[in-house]
């Protein structure tokens, strides 16, 4: 059964999105919420469709329902605020950059936070890097049943923290630290999703701020240069080297937080407060 394990922490006029991972939880992004939280943002941690509960409900949806709850999420938090600004992980990251590709009207800013278009990565098995086939298998009847469990190093350099996360996401409690893999059937919306919003990418004329490990043990750091090359929007790079792929929890969080706010403050400061009005 789904539990709604969703944040929010009041602030200031400025607003900001966070927005998880596939298989993810709304955890993954509270460090991140409350250090904005304290730079005087008002957050707001969305909890994804199907997500946060057991592989039945994550396989009842697909990306367009992830999509719309990030829509329906941003719809009602950005009458609450005169600049709405949104940020993702991972596949939050394609989230964020398809909800500022749709809705450019809402979103002043974008933090794209280990985008994931593809898993090349250096921990990613040389089987797992051939997804895009995925949909072919599905669609055949084959291998519906099949998931790909995550595995050392869990997108964290912290050690510390990499045990107790790998606890957790092993203790079938998926509220902590998300589901323990990636359903077959999910990893091909979530492939088919990236397509879509790669081609969407220069729709994107939101500044963003594209941040990513340059070890990345899930998504090569080739998935944030794309990022950068496709949109419209000014961008500002932010290449992390002692994390992997969970930067918004592993050990170089407070300098994305950091970044993050600077990012989002000077965006604001330069803005008049039209984002609340637009209907």
């Amino acid at each position: 059964m789904i539990q709604n394990v969703e944040f929010r922490f009041e602030g200031g006029r400025c607003g900001v999105l966070l927005i998880h991972g596939l298989t993810g939880t709304p955890t993954e992004m509270r460090l991140v919420g409350k250090g904005l939280n304290n730079a005087g943002f008002s957050v707001y941690g969305m909890q994804l469709a199907g997500h946060c509960g057991d592989v039945p409900d994550l396989l009842a949806t697909g990306w367009k329902d992830w999509y719309a709850s990030v829509e329906a999420a941003a719809e009602k938090f950005r009458h609450e605020v005169d600049h709405l600004f949104v940020a993702g992980l991972s596949m939050g990251a394609i989230l964020a950059l398809k909800l500022a590709a749709e809705r450019p009207e809402w979103v002043r800013g974008v933090g794209v936070y280990g985008a994931t278009f593809r898993y090349d990565g250096w921990a990613i098995p040389r089987v797992s890097r051939l997804s895009f086939l995925l949909p072919l298998i599905l669609r055949l009847g084959f291998c519906r049943n099949r998931m790909t469990h995550e595995n050392e190093p869990y997108g964290l350099r912290d050690e510390r923290l990499r045990a107790q996360i790998s606890n957790l996401m092993l203790s079938g409690d998926s509220t902590a630290a998300g589901l323990p893999g990636n359903p077959w059937p999910s990893l091909a919306e979530m492939g088919a999703m990236a397509a879509t919003v790669r081609r969407e990418l220069p729709k994107v004329t939101a500044p963003c701020l594209i941040a990513h490990a340059t070890e990345d043990d899930v998504a090569s750091v080739e998935n944030a240069y794309l990022v950068a090359r496709s949109v419209s929007g000014p961008v500002d790079m932010l290449l992390l080297e002692d994390s992997y792929h969970m930067i918004t929890i592993d050990r170089e969080r407070r300098t994305l937080i950091h970044r993050s706010a600077e990012f989002f403050s000077k965006i604001a400061s330069s803005c008049t407060p039209s984002a609340r009005a637009v209907a």
